[in-house]
């Protein structure tokens, strides 16, 4: 199995919000800047993560996107489920799927079918308890400078 670039730059995206503005607006021209990905692709990706629950938006001057919940609920499954649909390992195991690659002679007698079973579910444990605070402090352990946002600075 291999992420595609939407869900991994959907996480990237999400750590770069709650790293850098926690649950205040941030414009997608920052993000951008930061994590070096099209404006363009992350405007398709916050749409199905919008979709998802996970981010919401505000116009104006003092608007952009923002983490719908604190990051320390948010889970790296959530996101991942979100841009991909599906974390399955492979197609015979997916949910609500009837047999295994359209009439596999193997479905349910398969040896494999509860190794790839097992992988997945594994994976769904992993992500499911990596937060998006846990990936900020492994951030500042990494030493990641902050940046802060220059709409929020005021000057006396």
């Amino acid at each position: 199995m291999k992420l595609s670039t939407k869900s991994r730059y959907g996480v990237r995206a999400l750590f770069d919000m709650a790293y850098h503005a926690g649950t205040l607006p941030v414009q997608i021209k920052d993000i951008s800047r930061r994590q070096q990905i099209s404006p363009r692709y992350l405007e398709q990706i916050f749409q199905d993560l919008k979709k998802a629950g996970l981010l919401k938006s505000r116009r104006g001057p003092q608007g952009g996107y923002f983490l719908s919940r604190k990051p320390e609920e948010i889970t790296a499954k959530e996101i991942i489920l979100a841009a991909e649909g599906d974390l399955s390992l492979v197609n015979c195991i997916r949910e609500g799927q009837k047999d295994c690659q359209a009439g596999c002679e193997f479905d349910n007698v398969c040896v494999t079918q509860q190794l790839w079973q097992e992988a997945t579910r594994l994976l769904h444990e992993y992500f499911g308890s990596v937060t998006l605070k846990d990936l900020c402090d492994r951030g500042k352990e990494l030493g990641l400078e902050k940046e802060l946002d220059h709409r929020f600075m005021y000057f006396i």
